[in-house]
């Protein structure tokens, strides 16, 4: 079951609840308008594009990259990507040329789905640039405006195709596949930093997982987050990697949410979302706790979830109110997640048997299983097993089964404190 099925079936049921929301200031950094978006009208333009992407008769289950910002169209484009029987492979929009080259080739994309503007930046100019480069890359498709000479136009394909919306996640999901980006600063973060981490420099590696590995991983987030049906889910994380996509679109549809992103950050814009009144869920980076901690948001949520990307500190964590969640990122392996009031992350990373969620009540405690499983190996290094971290390396087109016992090493270990954990390390 992929996204697709996620959102058929919310959309059958409730067809007029909102699926996505964009961020109100959307006009100004990409020049399209902002737009809420109804389950059963997400269905209708997913299954446009998709018929629209089935005409460029690519090979089936061929990697297409999405290269946009966290507003609905990328939504609606990864929905798409995965009808026509393609692989979604999500790029950062804010990379360079030559790192989207890198992370082309690596992934060996046929296709790129982008917009033609953001802020200062022309997206579909670069992926240009980037397809002369790679010549494999055969097609660039984009959401105006600016849409460069060449280019398809997504906009246009809305309009010209009709689709199937009633077989839109009937067929089966060909699963994803993201970049983890080893290297960088080995250590964790400067403590109490109000800046987010420098991007790790290395190579971006793709990580294939399926369909139903996505959806686990969702919901080993839902679990602490709690988000109920109708209730919205409003993400400062972009959508192109697999904590972004697990705690946003993936989550939503899965717990039949609203999402609304807002790639670009505005406070005014993010308080006056806050203020409508419906139950909501902020995910940010945790580098923003802080700022968020001297302001009256924390008081205005349900659940404020904080993401934090290995290696960082948890000691500098600020004592939250009940609802405060931490996820933390182990590059494209896992997310580990828990409630500060219970299962919080750094007691799991001290005693690694609190990590299965979602028990088998009737299983010995030694045979519990569940969504994601916990590992520390004698020098320290942490691993993951279960469905929430089923994922393998991608090598030149071909998946490494580099795991037959089923765990997925890391290269992260604990520091740990009076039985606490207090940070994530780099392994040299």
């Amino acid at each position: 079951m992929g996204l697709g099925a996620l959102l058929a079936a919310v959309a059958d049921r409730h067809p007029a609840r909102i699926a996505f929301i964009d961020q109100a200031s959307k006009p100004v950094w990409c020049g399209r308008p902002a737009i809420a978006w109804t389950y059963a009208a997400a269905r209708e333009i997913a299954a446009r594009l998709a018929e629209g992407l089935q005409q460029l008769r690519l090979p089936p289950r061929s990697p297409v990259g999405l290269c946009m910002a966290g507003m609905a169209e990328a939504h609606l484009a990864f929905l798409a990507i995965e009808q026509a029987g393609h692989i979604p492979c999500p790029l950062p929009v804010t990379w360079d040329e030559d790192r989207l080259l890198q992370a082309v080739e690596a992934a060996q994309i046929l296709a790129v789905l982008t917009q033609g503007v953001l802020g200062a930046e022309r997206p579909a100019e670069t992926l240009c640039r980037v397809a002369m480069r790679y010549f494999p890359l055969r097609f660039i498709a984009a959401f105006g405006p600016h849409v460069p000479d060449g280019v398809l136009g997504l906009d246009q394909v809305v309009l010209d195709h009709r689709g199937d919306a009633a077989s839109l996640g009937t067929g089966p999901a060909a699963g994803l596949v993201t970049l983890a980006c080893p290297g960088g600063a080995s250590g964790p973060a400067p403590a109490r930093t109000s800046a987010p981490p420098p991007e790790p420099e290395g190579a971006p590696l793709p990580v294939r997982r399926e369909a139903e590995a996505l959806t686990a991983a969702a919901a080993g987030c839902l679990v602490p987050l709690r988000v109920e049906p109708g209730e919205r889910i409003l993400s400062l994380l972009p959508p192109s990697d697999l904590k972004g996509l697990a705690t946003g679109l993936a989550a939503a549809l899965l717990a039949g949410a609203t999402l609304e992103c807002h790639p670009v950050f505005d406070a005014g814009t993010l308080s006056a979302a806050l203020d409508q009144p419906v139950p909501t869920h902020l995910v940010a980076p945790a580098w923003m706790e802080a700022g968020f901690s001297r302001t009256t948001v924390p008081g205005r949520l349900r659940t404020l979830a904080y993401v934090h990307r290995a290696p960082c500190r948890l000691s500098t964590r600020l004592p939250g109110r009940p609802g405060v969640v931490d996820i933390v990122a182990f590059d494209e392996v896992a997310l580990l997640s828990g409630r500060r009031d219970a299962q919080d992350v750094g007691l799991v990373l001290a005693a690694p048997e609190r990590a299965a969620l979602v028990p088998e009540r009737a299983a010995p405690a030694s045979d519990r299983g569940g969504l994601i499983q916990l590992r520390r190996d004698p020098d320290g290094r942490l691993s993951f097993r279960g469905p929430a971290c089923a994922a393998r390396m991608l090598r030149r087109g071909i998946t490494a089964d580099e795991n037959p016992d089923g765990w997925m090493t890391s290269r992260f270990r604990a520091s740990l404190f009076a039985g606490v954990a207090t940070a994530i390390t780099e392994i040299p």
